[in-house]
């Protein structure tokens, strides 16, 4: 189920095909669905289906009609659910004891600019929505006049997210993070991302280097907490090396419609293979 086709979705339907299994892509820009739909209706009686929406909110709600309907779906809405906001996300991963960067939530500019400006967390400062991925709207902020320029936009846009406010420690890492991709709790492979010309972002789709990551026991250990931190599925679990705390990792992310071509293209670990053993298992259980 997808509403943008990408090189993954492609690589997941072909991989589905070699297995021998009966694959199809569904846009979900044009299903219809009702209280009186079933799944037999809509072909999907005992299917796995593989939720790859890039829309966090499309994907989400397509997942609550067909789990309605008794399709297992692959990731579980509450799974989704607490992904896609990184405020959900961040406390449950607290919650649990995995570590994070320091995180400061406000609902009003005045909180925000105070605790930016009391020292708690202070400058330097990581402003991030609580919903958005591809690092969009993911700011450094270092000073008072970015801080304002920052609070001044969300009022002009003034969504009822705008009024949510994600403050996070800056962690003094190298130019890069590790993603690790995790199915069913395991940590399967992983990869640093360094930042072109030693940015601040890192993600692949804004020309970050993928690059061979080792998974290490503390690897292992901390994207297997962080996946049961949020409820286990397909995962893509991210996280900085920590300086100031001599190099321990920190988890700063966990992806639900995780991308993997960039993953893909440095291990040897046959990921979409995985991915569509993993949904046919869930819908056989």
């Amino acid at each position: 189920m997808y509403d943008r086709i990408r090189k993954e979705e492609k690589m997941l339907r072909s991989e589905a095909e070699a297995m021998g299994h009966d694959a199809a892509a569904v846009d979900a820009k044009a299903a219809r669905m009702s209280t009186d739909t079933t799944a037999p209706g809509l072909g999907l009686d005992g299917a796995a289906v593989l939720e790859r929406c890039v829309s966090y909110y499309r994907g989400l709600h397509v997942t609550a009609a067909l789990e309605s309907m008794g399709v297992s779906v692959t990731n579980r809405f509450e799974v989704a659910e607490r992904c896609g906001n990184k405020m959900f996300m961040t406390l449950r991963l607290n919650r649990r004891g995995v570590p994070t960067p320091r995180t400061h939530f406000a609902f009003s500019r005045d909180a925000a600019m105070e605790a930016a400006e009391g020292g708690d967390p202070g400058y330097p400062l990581v402003v991030k929505p609580v919903v958005g991925s591809w690092g969009r709207g993911v700011i450094p902020v270092g000073d008072r006049d970015t801080m304002d320029a920052i609070l001044e936009m969300r009022e002009l846009s003034d969504t009822p997210l705008d009024r949510i406010y994600y403050l996070q420690e800056m962690v003094e890492r190298p130019p890069r993070d590790i993603r690790v991709i995790t199915v069913g709790g395991r940590a399967i492979a992983a990869m640093y991302r360094e930042s072109p010309d030693g940015g601040f972002k890192t993600n692949v789709a804004l020309g970050a280097e993928p690059s061979p990551c080792r998974i290490t026991g503390e690897i292992e250990d901390l994207a297997g907490k962080a996946s049961e931190a949020v409820g286990g599925g397909i995962l893509g679990v991210d996280m900085m090396e920590d300086r100031a705390g001599g190099g321990r990792l920190v988890v700063h992310e966990v992806n639900n419609t995780v991308e993997f071509r960039g993953l893909s293209s440095v291990t040897s670990r046959n990921i979409p293979r995985e991915m569509v053993e993993f949904a046919a298992s869930e819908a056989a259980a």
